[in-house]
């Protein structure tokens, strides 16, 4: 909640996770109803950044007005940015209300979209955006064709993110949702590390930033790892943001580096881990 980011000295919100606002509902929030509720976000984080995700529904997160029941495979369904294709006028009524909010507040506001996958997809959103005068846009980079068309999407955003769960889901082809498969899961597969430094290498190939969010940033030993790799902010939890802190202030960008390096070369998730606690004396 935004009491317990404030509580915990987060220094902004990384991932405003939109959705929540459309659950219990039969129908979607009226701009108007969003406008004030992304406008008291705002004004609690007065001169801070404020990531706002747009609607993300589907998969793990169905809405009753807008999930297809039914569907065989939701987390490869119609989810995030790709519900434009069944519902336009949620997301433009979404982008329109959260202008509107940042109009009138001194929070530095940017929006990001969920689940892109091309080139195409990100210049679409990116327009759109433009459209509506909203300065800084992003996109989130959640599947492999994203990781690797990470240049090419560069070059019409100003900012990406990670999002490690589903990252890692799409890249191991392991549902997130099962249980027995949350070894494949795992953020610390060198896989799923390869896949994210494909990201923080085409961020830095351009002075552009790439935050993370998931439940990697969580992590402090990973957290550690993902700033060696090149992420420019860690979005956590409030109740994961002090140990996260308390780490990374315990060690320096050289040992984050040399530990991220160990990690992303090992050939399992167990050895990456061992070898990053190694560098990092953890």
């Amino acid at each position: 909640s935004v009491s317990e980011a404030l509580a915990a000295s987060a220094e902004g919100i990384g991932l405003f996770r939109t959705e929540f606002l459309f659950f219990g509902r039969d129908e979607a929030p009226t701009v108007d109803e969003q406008v004030a509720a992304y406008r008291q976000v705002f004004d609690a984080f007065a001169g801070k950044r404020v990531i706002m995700r747009t609607l993300d529904a589907g998969a793990d997160k169905p809405l009753a007005f807008v999930t297809t029941a039914g569907e065989a495979n939701p987390a490869l369904g119609v989810r995030g940015d790709r519900r434009p294709w069944r519902r336009p006028e949620l997301l433009e009524d979404q982008r329109r209300a959260i202008a509107v909010a940042a109009s009138s507040t001194s929070a530095i506001v940017q929006v990001r979209a969920p689940m892109i996958d091309t080139p195409d997809e990100a210049i679409d959103f990116a327009h759109r955006c433009a459209r509506l005068e909203l300065p800084s846009v992003g996109v989130m980079i959640e599947t492999p064709a994203a990781a690797i068309t990470a240049p090419e999407i560069f070059s019409v955003v100003d900012f990406v993110s990670l999002g490690t769960n589903d990252l890692a889901q799409y890249t191991m082809a392991a549902d997130r949702e099962l249980g027995d498969l949350a070894l494949l899961n795992d953020p610390w597969q060198p896989a799923v590390l390869r896949m994210m430094r494909l990201a923080f290498s085409a961020g830095a190939a351009v002075d552009k930033p790439v935050s993370v969010c998931g439940e990697a940033a969580a992590d402090p030993l990973l957290a550690a790892v993902l700033v060696g790799l090149g992420a420019s902010s860690l979005s956590v939890s409030p109740r994961a943001l002090g140990h996260v802190s308390s780490l990374l202030s315990d060690v320096t960008f050289a040992e984050c580096r040399a530990a991220a390096a160990e990690a992303v070369g090992s050939r399992t998730a167990q050895a990456a881990r061992a070898a990053a606690a190694v560098e990092l004396r953890s």
